[in-house]
């Protein structure tokens, strides 16, 4: 069974960093595209940021662009978020997800974690 599991969320106070894993098991996750995405409460899930199976392709949303980066490791079948300079608007649910095609549209993910909740506050 195709599982995804993100660890690493928290509380950090506005400016800080935290650093997202997503590891895949029963499947290569060498294979896949992996989006972040994050979900608010009472806001639509949008697209954090999108990386090709060979990282070759690599997108960001804008909200999080100079802030956030995302690398994998295919031998450890996990990818990575990092967050850096924190906002409080960042506070939401962020999952992984998992698909054979390099998207950034949620809908096209096949496969999902069950999320880790980041919060930024003071």
């Amino acid at each position: 069974q195709v599982q995804l599991k993100e660890s690493g969320g928290g509380l950090v106070q506005p400016g800080g960093s935290l650093s997202l894993s997503c590891v895949a098991s029963a499947f290569t996750l060498a294979h896949y595209a992996i989006g972040w995405f994050r979900q608010a409460p009472g806001k639509e899930r949008e697209a954090v940021s999108c990386i090709s199976a060979s990282s070759s392709k690599i997108n960001y949303g804008d909200s999080v662009k100079g802030r956030f980066t995302i690398s994998r490791d295919n031998a450890k079948n996990t990818v990575y978020l990092q967050m850096n300079d924190l906002k409080p608007e960042d506070t939401a649910v962020y999952y992984c997800a998992a698909d054979l095609s390099f998207t950034c549209q949620p809908w096209e993910y096949d496969y999902w974690g069950q999320g880790t909740r980041v919060t930024i506050d003071s």
